[in-house]
């Protein structure tokens, strides 16, 4: 599959307008989608992201207004443009969001969803910096560092 699949259309297939109801590993924190998301999951291996996660971060976007939180979630400033959000408990990962003021989506972490562990795989990001220990299977796209950051917003400094 060629990795320059329009982002649009990659997701155009997965796209849903309804409900899910996740819980942080503690039950302290609830998520709710009523509205839009996506039923599919992208990866980064960014080090940023491994660090964060231990390993590779795995998401799937809805819309802001259609997501609601409650229960007591830190949230971490990760860089000028985005935050990061964990259970004050249990500390399980709950959110990572563009923080700009065009920002209409949200990442959650399909592990939250019991409805969400049939998203399948569609994107992969920093190829070239995942772990190999932890190759993904699937025909998706795949883009390396420099590709990906030739086209997105990123974080500098990112080395380890």
């Amino acid at each position: 599959m060629s990795n320059e699949v329009n982002g649009e259309d990659l997701i155009a297939p997965y796209r849903r307008n309804g409900t899910l109801s996740g819980r942080c590993l503690c039950g302290g924190v609830a998520i709710e989608i009523a509205g839009d998301y996506v039923a599919a999951v992208g990866v980064c291996h960014c080090k940023m992201c491994q660090r964060w996660n231990g390993t590779m971060f795995g998401g799937f976007v809805a819309a802001a207004d259609a997501v609601t939180i409650t229960g007591d979630v830190v949230r971490h400033a990760s860089s000028t443009f985005s935050e990061r959000a964990f259970c004050a408990t249990c500390g399980s990962h709950v959110f990572l969001r563009n923080t700009g003021p065009d920002a209409q989506e949200i990442e959650l972490f399909p592990g939250l969803f019991d409805d969400a562990q049939d998203f399948p795989l569609v994107s992969e990001i920093y190829i070239d910096r995942a772990p190999h220990y932890a190759p993904l299977a699937g025909d998706h796209p795949r883009r390396t560092r420099a590709e990906y950051e030739s086209k997105e917003l990123f974080v500098e400094g990112d080395n380890p």
